[in-house]
């Protein structure tokens, strides 16, 4: 027996999606790519919104089986609404991956995490042989934290220390993200606190160095990972 999916109904993206003509024509670029068997990390953010429910399209249309690995509890629930079946990276190895970003560079790095969901979606990014990373043109920028600050996520009792620690190599601007519609902190869906960082300078180091400080799980800063662009 299957529930029934009226309160799913209400899933809606939950602001206006800019460049929106622009994302669906990337959205439906990756549908395009789905194959039947497949095994998907699907990412977070407008775009990967929009490309999950044109691949429910072609489910619905071709009767494809494919499995998605969601990086979020918002695409979980919307994979549910449209009948794709999911899975846990525990169980499941991605084929590949599709997700957006908040910035990229020349190099393909990227930052990512306004969301909340950079732990989640670097597992996937890591696992899987070829990440499709999906932006629009306002995206793409000449130097990495041009409009965004790195997010960091730590677990909540090594706020005070890896304040500290994130000073030492370089931060220069650290700010707990809170929450827009409820008192308090943003809790990401692994129970921890966001800081959001901004640094003197993004070096190739970089990710590794916020890394390697104790109460730190994931950075949002993701550099030389197997990706195409496509904007």
């Amino acid at each position: 027996m299957n529930w029934e999916k009226d309160i799913l109904q209400k899933i809606e993206w939950k602001e206006e999606i800019s460049n929106r003509e622009e994302k669906e024509k990337i959205a439906k670029i990756i549908a395009s790519k789905v194959k039947d068997g497949d095994v998907i990390g699907f990412g977070s953010g407008s775009t990967s919104y929009l490309a999950t429910i044109e691949i429910g399209k072609r489910i619905n249309n071709e009767k494809l089986n494919i499995i998605a690995l969601p990086t979020s509890y918002e695409i979980q629930m919307l994979c549910a609404y449209l009948g794709i079946p999911t899975s846990s990276i525990l169980e499941k190895k991605p084929d590949w991956c599709f997700d957006g970003a908040d910035e990229v560079n020349k190099d393909n790095w990227l930052i990512k995490g306004r969301g909340a969901a950079m732990y989640n979606e670097k597992l996937n990014i890591a696992s899987a042989k070829k990440t499709y990373i999906l932006v629009d043109k306002s995206k793409i920028v000449d130097e990495l934290g041009e409009k965004f600050a790195i997010p960091i996520e730590i677990t909540p009792k090594s706020l005070n220390y890896v304040k500290e620690e994130l000073i030492k190599i370089g931060a220069k601007e650290i700010n707990l993200r809170l929450a827009l519609k409820k008192d308090g902190p943003v809790i990401t869906e692994n129970g921890n606190l966001i800081l959001d960082t901004r640094f003197n300078e993004i070096t190739k180091d970089l990710e590794k160095r916020i890394k390697t400080i104790t109460g730190v799980i994931e950075s949002g800063l993701f550099i030389d990972y197997n990706i195409e662009v496509l904007n």
